[in-house]
C-alpha cells in the first residue's frame, strides 16, 4: 500500500502551529535548580562602624566622590586610553557574540536554495545504447538540520553562554572600578611626594642658610670645627632626602602615566593634600549588600550559574537527539518549467539518534560539568570572603589612621617647639649643637611621617570605596531572562 503525501496547502497552513509546538517543547531544562550559596562570612563587620551617610557607595559616582578637578581629568583620560580596560571591554563584545551564536542554535536555519545540473551518460551505460543528456533544475526553501530541543540541551548551552557573557560584563565593570581606584591612589601618592618634596626643599634652604652663618662664625673663631661639621652634615642629609624623593616622584609619575595611557601634564603641587579630596563618608552596610554591589562577586555568581547550566546540557546528552531536515520548492528537467503548477517538490527527513555505547564519554562529560560547578561554588565563596576582608581592612585602616593623624599632628607641634627651644639653648650656650641637630632631624622626620599618614588615610577611603563596589550601581535584579530579552 502506497502512502499518499500530505496535501501541500493544508501542510503549509498547519506548519506554523507545528513549529511553535516543537519549539515550546524545548522549554524543558534538565539543569539542577539554582540556589545561591549561603554567605561564608559573618553577618556584620567587626571593624569600627563609620558614620551614617545618605547613599550607598555603589550609588555614588566617582565624579561625585573624587572632587579634585585634576584627578577627575586623569580618570577620564584613563577610562578612554587604558589598554587593559580596552581589552576587558573587547572581551565583553566577544562574549556577547559567542552568546549570539549559541542562542541562534535554538532556531531553525532556513535558506533559499537554487541549483542546476546537466549530465551526459554514455550509451554503454544505459539500456538504449545511445548517449543521453539529462538536466535538472531546482529552486526552493531549505531547512537545515535542526535539533528539536525536547530535553533542553540547546537551551542549557544558551543559558551558559548568556551567563558567561554577563560574567564578562561584570568583570569589565570590576576592571573599570579597579582602574579608577588605582588612578586615584597613584595621584594621591604623587601629591604626597610633592608635599614631602616641598617640605624637604624648605628644609634644605633653611639649613643652607644656617651653614652659611656657621661658616662665617667659624671663620671668626666663634664656633668650633665640630659645630660647623654638624651643620654641614644636617644640610647634606636633607639634600640626600630631596634627591631620593625626586627619584621616587619620577617613578610614580611614570606609573601614573602608564595607568592613564597618555603623557602627564600635571604641574608640581605645592599646596598640602586636602582631606576634602574624598568628599563623603561611606556606610559599610551589611556583607550581603556586597552581593549586588561588588562587580567581581556578580561575575563569580554568573560563572556559577553558567556551570550549573552546563550540567543540564550534559544530562540531556543521555537522551535521544531528534533533528529535522526538509525543503519545499520547485523542480523540473527544463529551466522554463520550474514555475509550472506541476513542478512543486518537497521533502521532509526527521531523524532520531541515541548512542548506545560511547565508552563512558557522556558520563565523563557530566562528571566534568559537576566538578566545574563545584569549582565555581568555591570560587564564588572565596570572592565573597575576599570582599569581606577588603571592607573590614579598609574600615579598620580608616579608623585607626584617622587617630594616628591626630597623634602625629600633636607630635609635629611638639617637635617644632622642641627645635625652637633647642636653638635658644644653643644660642645662649646652655647646650651643645648636637641637641639642635637631633631636634631638627626629628622634626623633619615627624613632618614627613605626618604627610605619609595623611595620604594613607585618604588611600584607605579610596580603598573602602572600591571594596564596597563604589559607583558600579550593579543591578541586583538583573536576571538572565531580562538580559536575554534585551539582547534579542
Amino acid at each position: 500500500m502506497t502512502r499518499c503525501p500530505l496535501p501541500v496547502k493544508p501542510a503549509l497552513r498547519i506548519a506554523p502551529a507545528m513549529l511553535a509546538l516543537l519549539m515550546a517543547a524545548g522549554c524543558v531544562s534538565m539543569a539542577p535548580p539554582y540556589s545561591r550559596p549561603a554567605l561564608p562570612v559573618p553577618a556584620a563587620y567587626d571593624a569600627p562602624a563609620p558614620r551614617p551617610a545618605e547613599l550607598a557607595a555603589s550609588h555614588i559616582s566617582w565624579r561625585t566622590y573624587f572632587s579634585d578637578p585634576a584627578l577627575q581629568a586623569l580618570i577620564d583620560t584613563a577610562l578612554a586610553n587604558n589598554r587593559d580596560l580596552r581589552t576587558a571591554l573587547a572581551r565583553v563584545q566577544e562574549a556577547r557574540a559567542l552568546y549570539g551564536i549559541q542562542r541562534a542554535d535554538q532556531f531553525p536555519t532556513v535558506g533559499v536554495q537554487a541549483d542546476g545540473t546537466r549530465a551526459r551518460v554514455p550509451g554503454d551505460l544505459n539500456l538504449t545504447g545511445q548517449p543521453q543528456i539529462s538536466s535538472q533544475y531546482q529552486v526552493g526553501l531549505g531547512l537545515a538540520s535542526w535539533e528539536l530541543d525536547f530535553w533542553g540541551r540547546v537551551r542549557s548551552l544558551k543559558d551558559a553562554a548568556l551567563q558567561n557573557y554577563l560574567a564578562t560584563d561584570a568583570a569589565a565593570q570590576a576592571a573599570t572600578l579597579s582602574l579608577i581606584t588605582q588612578v586615584a591612589d597613584s595621584y594621591l601618592t604623587l601629591r604626597e611626594l610633592d608635599e614631602r618634596l616641598e617640605l624637604t626643599r624648605e628644609t634644605i634652604a633653611s639649613r643652607a642658610e644656617s651653614l652659611r652663618i656657621f661658616r662665617r662664625r667659624f671663620d671668626v673663631g666663634a664656633i668650633s670645627k665640630l659645630d660647623l661639621t654638624q651643620v654641614e652634615t644636617l644640610w647634606q642629609q636633607a639634600r640626600a632626602l630631596g634627591a631620593d624623593l625626586e627619584r621616587i616622584r619620577a617613578e610614580q609619575a611614570h606609573a601614573l602615566a602608564l595607568l592613564v595611557g597618555a603623557p602627564l601634564t600635571l604641574p608640581v603641587q605645592k599646596q598640602p593634600l586636602d582631606d576634602a579630596a574624598v568628599m563623603r563618608e561611606l556606610p559599610a552596610g551589611l556583607p550581603s549588600d556586597l552581593l549586588a554591589n561588588r562587580p567581581d562577586i556578580v561575575a563569580a555568581e554568573h560563572q556559577l550559574q553558567a556551570a550549573n547550566a552546563n550540567i543540564g546540557a550534559a544530562r540531556a546528552a543521555f537522551l535521544p537527539s531528534i533533528t529535522l531536515t526538509g525543503a519545499f520548492g520547485t523542480a523540473s528537467a527544463e529551466l522554463d518549467g520550474l514555475f509550472s503548477g506541476a513542478s512543486r517538490a518537497w521533502n521532509f527527513a526527521p531523524s532520531i539518534s541515541l548512542p548506545i555505547f560511547d565508552a563512558g564519554r557522556r558520563q565523563s562529560a557530566l562528571d566534568l560539568a559537576e566538578a566545574r560547578r563545584d569549582q565555581a561554588v568555591a570560587g564564588y565563596e572565596k570572592t565573597i570572603q575576599a570582599a569581606f576582608r577588603d571592607v573590614s581592612d579598609a574600615l579598620s585602616a580608616r579608623h585607626w589612621l584617622a587617630e594616628q593623624v591626630e597623634v602625629l599632628r600633636a607630635t609635629v607641634a611638639a617637635q617644632t617647639e622642641r627645635a625652637r627651644l633647642a636653638q635658644l639653648r644653643y644660642d645662649h650656650g646652655a647646650s651643645p649643637y648636637l641637641e639642635v641637630l637631633d631636634a631638627q632631624r626629628d622634626l623633619l622626620a615627624a613632618q614627613q611621617t605626618l604627610v605619609q599618614t595623611r595620604r594613607a588615610l585618604l588611600s584607605s577611603r579610596v580603598g573602602l570605596y572600591a571594596a564596597l563596589g563604589g559607583g558600579t550601581q550593579a543591578p541586583a535584579a538583573a536576571t538572565a531572562a531580562s538580559a536575554d530579552a534585551a539582547l534579542q
